[in-house]
């Protein structure tokens, strides 16, 4: 059984990545609220664990140098919120790997070609990570979401 506040983890990961690239480089704020859905705090203004762990998601993401950000709004948003050199190079660089799952009907005249090589070939398949990561968001698939997200973490040790 896959643990879900791990799963909840690489959604909330693709999602925010995946919305600070559609906006760099401008700066915007990152709503929790975007990413994990609405949220109302209980009775003694306490958020769901659900909403705390999107936004310490997002904590993490910038202590680990993928976002930057101006300041926290409460635990509601990040303010001035933006992809580092980082993030936005790991995103913006041609895939090396296809995910289980994640080539469409478009790509079966290819299945006996390698996935990275459809990864690694411009106007074929899926060829930026950016590309990986919106078409497991598209998918809904946890298990790709999962796969896709993970290996761009992996990725990321090259990008600094």
């Amino acid at each position: 059984m896959s643990d879900i506040h791990i799963e909840d983890f690489y959604k909330d990961v693709a999602k925010i990545l995946a919305q600070l690239y559609g906006c760099f480089p401008r700066k915007s704020i990152l709503y929790v609220e975007d990413i994990a859905g609405p949220d109302a705090p209980d009775e003694f203004g306490l958020h769901s664990e659900r909403h705390q762990a999107c936004f310490g998601t997002m904590v993490w993401l910038a202590e680990s140098g993928y976002l930057q950000y101006g300041e926290t709004i409460r635990q509601e948003a990040l303010d001035q919120a933006c992809l580092t050199h980082k993030g936005f190079t790991l995103l913006s660089t041609r895939a090396t790997f296809v995910a289980d799952g994640s080539i469409d009907q478009s790509a079966g005249e290819h299945a006996g070609e390698t996935r990275a090589a459809l990864a690694a070939e411009p106007g074929r398949g899926i060829t930026y990570n950016i590309n990986q990561l919106r078409q497991a968001l598209k998918s809904r698939s946890s298990s790709l979401i999962r796969q896709t997200v993970h290996q761009l973490l992996l990725e990321s040790r090259h990008h600094r």
